[in-house]
């Protein structure tokens, strides 16, 4: 490809659900703007970052390669708020280079030789350009008809030349990949995410984000009982969790003598249920210090037994905070799908030593009364206990 004919790489960026905002649509697409420049820090070179109507257009330094291109489009892919990223080549806003440049696209293309079905789809944000969208695919797609002799297919077809004439500039571009959508991370606010090891909170935590939430991550250790595995494998969760929203913290706290105190409390059957309040009573003292607004699990109705629907409001009961639960009505095997999407599950299914495995009774209670659950809590006078557990907390930052 001659970059003659090319221009310039550059990054197109689709706005998905943040264009329906109305009068706050200015809000959200600086907190967009502003996510996606954080993101850019990682790869390393100087993006200019330009809003247009519906889109972003990523400028690269003068003389970057595809390569650099690249790298920017497949960061920013990892930014909620963005449905589409395209790889793109910017050229004058002028016919004749327009069509130059969807030749030289297309030019040594294996599935162009093959003789695909094609279509051009052209889209003018500036209207005042001399042609009309219309009259733009028909005449870049002659050229390429007369040229690669690929067929014509407006409705099904098998390669699509994308051509979208902007204010300054024109953008030529096929294929693309999808983004994560939903909202920009930071215009919902902070929450605090009760994150252990397994496969479902971290999967909570990106919905959550997805969402608008900006989120720190709680980890409760089973320590002084346990070892740190679970708090290098949370370290790991949190680590992969961070391309969606930059600027993670992860808490510990030292949970192993709490638990020890609920086991010695002689109610076997409640433990659980109990340990559960109790992670709560301190998050959300936990939450209420980070300035933290709802707190987040990754409870799925009925999956195990501590989230029967009785014991789901039994544990609501414990605080004032809310508690959100984005995967509430998914099964495992969705929740394990979007884990292996994410890049979370193969770290999930690592082996480690849980907090939760050293309080697992026989038989756990399936529809806890909170009156019961009250009176073992005066008995280890809990409100107390939250309080110091939260007092214990230590910060794990991530590398940079």
């Amino acid at each position: 490809m001659t970059m003659s004919a090319l221009g310039e790489p550059c990054v197109l960026l689709k706005l998905g659900e943040v264009v329906l905002k109305g009068n706050n649509r200015e809000l959200f697409e600086r907190r967009l703007q502003a996510n996606i420049k954080a993101a850019l820090k990682d790869v390393g070179v100087k993006v200019d970052v330009r809003q247009r109507h519906g889109v972003i257009a990523l400028f690269l330094p003068e003389g970057s390669d595809a390569g650099v291109a690249d790298a920017v489009a497949e960061r920013v892919s990892y930014v909620p708020g963005l449905v589409w990223v395209h790889r793109a080549w910017k050229v004058a806003k002028d016919p004749s280079a327009i069509t130059k440049a969807a030749i030289e696209l297309l030019a040594d293309r294996e599935d162009v030789r093959r003789g695909v079905s094609f279509a051009v789809r052209s889209r003018r944000r500036d209207k005042r350009f001399p042609l009309t969208s219309m009259q733009l695919d028909r005449s870049v797609g002659g050229e390429l008809n007369d040229i690669y002799g690929m067929p014509v297919d407006l409705k099904r077809p098998e390669l699509v030349v994308s051509i979208e004439v902007d204010r300054d500039e024109a953008f030529v571009f096929t294929g693309g990949q999808p983004g994560q959508g939903g909202l920009p991370v930071g215009t919902s606010g902070r929450g605090l995410v009760l994150m252990s090891g397994g496969i479902d909170s971290p999967v909570a935590a990106y919905r959550m984000m997805r969402r608008g939430l900006r989120v720190d991550f709680l980890h409760f250790s089973g320590i002084p009982f346990s070892t740190s595995e679970s708090i290098y494998k949370a370290y790991a969760l949190v680590k992969a969790l961070d391309r969606f929203q930059g600027g993670s913290r992860l808490w510990v706290v030292p949970f192993g003598k709490a638990q020890q105190s609920i086991k010695a409390s002689g109610q076997e059957r409640l433990a659980v249920i109990t340990q559960r309040r109790l992670m709560l009573k301190t998050g959300e003292e936990v939450a209420r210090r980070l300035r933290a607004a709802a707190l987040v699990t990754g409870d799925s109705l009925g999956q195990v037994s501590s989230q029967t629907l009785q014991n789901i409001t039994a544990q609501d009961d414990a605080v004032d905070m809310p508690v959100l639960r984005p995967l509430i009505g998914l099964d495992k095997t969705e929740i394990m799908a979007e884990a292996r999407r994410i890049g979370t599950l193969a770290i999930s299914e690592l082996p480690d030593e849980d907090c939760c495995t050293l309080l697992a009774p026989r038989r756990s209670e399936t529809a806890a009364k909170v009156a019961d659950l009250k009176r073992i809590e005066r008995r280890l006078d809990v409100e107390e206990l939250a309080t110091r557990l939260a007092g214990s907390l230590q910060e794990y930052r991530l590398d940079t």
